[in-house]
């Protein structure tokens, strides 16, 4: 089945970014992508498990963000998977959409680097139903997302060789360095902007620094495959992943009688969506 998918995908040139339109293939995944498969329908974001808050008596773990300048969602959503161990001791990376910013950190919740990024032309969460076969030319501007959610990601080749993490296989998502070849959409310019609102321009992949790319996506996703956690921007992270606060407040609520029970927080996988 897996095989079919691949085949299908690659007989319609399929790619995430303009600048690859007229190499459309190239953008595809080598089929050596490792793929965990997991049901999905396409039309809501992903089906969660249950993840319990910190408890009285137990200690609260937090990422460490050093000095970066991070908005108080990522943080929440950080320090949240460090906490709950959701990120299953793998590395992990966090895409604030809001901000159009990309923070990787080790297994144990260091920050590895931060970037800008550029991110889906769209404003949204969700990704059409089949767009992951459409071709760049079906895809309409209002459908230019990138989807929120739970992703388990890899790091692969496409069929150019060049590395890319790939982070949502359904919907051809993939984190790469920035495609610069389409001169009029100025994508390195505006990866140096301090607008969030012009990092938006890509058909949804998640477009970073050739640099930071090499010296942090790549070295910490290495032998290893590992968690993208997008944030949502028409939703709450509380929503999506059924995070909690990490510290005192959310210890005593664990414990309190009347505490509402937690929201669960989404197992999704890069097949899924």
């Amino acid at each position: 089945m897996l095989r079919e998918i691949f085949l299908g995908l690659l007989a319609t040139g399929l790619m995430c970014t303009q600048a690859y339109a007229s190499h459309e293939a190239a953008h595809l995944p080598s089929t050596g992508l490792a793929v965990s498969a997991l049901a999905g329908d396409g039309n809501s974001l992903p089906t969660v498990t249950q993840t319990q808050p910190a408890v009285a008596g137990k200690s609260s773990k937090r990422a460490s963000f050093g000095q970066a300048s991070a908005s108080k969602e990522a943080r929440h959503v950080a320090h949240w998977v460090v906490d709950s161990g959701d990120n299953l001791n793998k590395p992990f990376v966090i895409v604030d959409k809001r901000d159009a910013k990309v923070f990787v950190f080790d297994a144990q919740g260091k920050l590895r680097g931060e970037s800008s990024a550029l991110l889906g032309l769209a404003i949204g969460d969700h990704s059409v139903p089949g767009i992951g076969t459409k071709k760049l030319s079906a895809i309409r501007p209002e459908e230019r997302t990138t989807p929120a959610g739970r992703f388990v990601a890899n790091l692969d080749k496409n069929l150019k060789g060049d590395e890319m993490l790939w982070v949502d296989y359904d919907t051809a998502i993939s984190m790469h360095r920035v495609a610069t070849g389409t001169a009029r959409e100025r994508r390195a310019e505006r990866l140096a902007s301090s607008s969030p609102s012009e990092r938006r321009i890509s058909y949804g992949c998640i477009n970073i620094p050739f640099k930071f790319y090499d010296d942090v996506v790549s070295p910490a996703f290495t032998g290893t495959d590992g968690i993208v956690y997008v944030l949502p921007e028409t939703r709450s992270a509380r929503e999506v992943f059924g995070s909690y606060d990490v510290g005192e407040e959310a210890s005593l609520q664990a414990i309190s009688p009347e505490a509402p029970a937690p929201a669960p927080a989404p197992v999704v996988s890069h097949t899924t969506r």
